[in-house]
C-alpha cells in the first residue's frame, strides 16, 4: 500500500522513489477498485520497501480495511517477542525477507525469528531466486518451525524453464509441506498474456496445490522495465492454467484462509 508523499515518511535507505500519487484514501479507492473488478473479498497487503520497517502506512491501511484484509511486514534482524506481539495486532500474519536485495532482516535473522513467529501462529515471506538459491537453504527451509512462502514462483532468474535448476527442490519442499509457493509477479518475469510462465505454474500447483497461494501484486511498483499489467489478465493467466473449479477454489480461497487466518 501507498500513500501521499506527506503522510508518511519514506525509508532513507530506499532505492527509487515512488511516483506522484494520490493519499491514502485514494489508494485505499483505487484498491477497492480492483478487488471489485477482479471479484475479490479479501486481500493481503504486503509492506513496501519504500517506507523501511516503519510499517505505519500499512497498519492505517489495515485498520481502514478491517477484516477484509491482512499483512505482510517488514521487521528487522534480532527483534523480541513483545515486538512482534505489536506488529501481529496490527493485522501482521508474516514478516517479508528480500534474499536477492538484501534489505533490513536477513535469512539467518529470519531463521532466529521463526520460533517466535511459529509461537504466534504466523510466517516468513521470502523473496529468492530458485535457481540461484533454492538447493542452497532447502535442508535449512525444512528445520524451520514456521511455514515460509516464496514469492513471485520463487523468481527464477535463469529462465521460465519448469525443469531448470531449483524447481524440483522447491517443488519437494511444496510436496512435503515445508513451503508453500506465491503464484505471483508474472508479468516481472515476461509479457502478457504470460503463457510462457504456463508450464511452471502448472508443475508448481502439480507438486502441491494447499501450498499455493495467489496475488495480483497491485499497485505493481518498481517495474525495473517490466511491462505495467492489467489485473485482470493476470487472473486470466490463473484460470487458463487451473481449468478446474475445486483447485481454483483451494487456491484462491481456502488456501488463504489457512495462512492469513481470515475470518
Amino acid at each position: 500500500m501507498l500513500a501521499g508523499r506527506d503522510e508518511f515518511p519514506l525509508w532513507d535507505g530506499r532505492v527509487e522513489n515512488p511516483a506522484p500519487g494520490p493519499t491514502l484514501d485514494g489508494w485505499i479507492a483505487l484498491l477497492e477498485e480492483q478487488m471489485e473488478a477482479l471479484g475479490v473479498s479479501r486481500v493481503v497487503l504486503v509492506h513496501s520497501i519504500f517506507y523501511g520497517t516503519d510499517n505505519a502506512v500499512t497498519k492505517e491501511a489495515l485498520a481502514r480495511l478491517g477484516t477484509r484484509a491482512r499483512g505482510v511486514g517488514l521487521l528487522p534482524t534480532g527483534v523480541d517477542g513483545p515486538v512482534i506481539d505489536r506488529f501481529q495486532g496490527w493485522g501482521m500474519d508474516a514478516v517479508r525477507l528480500n534474499y536477492v536485495h538484501g534489505g533490513v532482516l536477513t535469512w539467518e535473522g529470519a531463521q532466529a525469528m521463526a520460533p517466535l513467529l511459529a509461537d504466534r501462529g504466523m510466517h516468513i515471506q521470502m523473496l529468492c531466486h530458485a535457481d540461484q538459491h533454492m538447493d542452497g537453504i532447502a535442508d535449512e527451509v525444512r528445520a524451520l518451525p514456521c511455514p515460509i512462502v516464496f514469492d513471485h514462483l520463487a523468481w527464477p532468474s535463469a529462465g521460465l524453464n519448469p525443469a531448470g535448476h531449483g524447481i524440483d527442490t522447491l517443488c519437494e519442499l511444496m510436496a512435503e509441506g515445508h513451503a508453500w509457493v506465491k503464484l505471483s509477479g508474472l508479468y516481472r518475469l515476461t509479457n502478457a498474456p504470460y503463457t510462457d510462465t504456463d508450464a511452471l505454474v502448472a508443475k508448481l500447483i502439480a507438486a502441491n496445490p494447499a501450498r499455493c497461494l495467489w496475488g495480483s501484486d497491485w499497485p505493481h511498483i518498481m517495474l525495473n522495465g517490466a511491462q505495467m499489467p492489467r489485473g485482470a489478465d493476470l487472473l486470466d493467466a490463473f484460470d487458463r492454467v487451473v481449468p478446474d473449479d475445486a483447485t481454483r477454489r483451494q487456491i484462491l480461497c481456502e488456501n488463504p484462509v489457512k495462512i492469513y487466518h481470515f475470518a
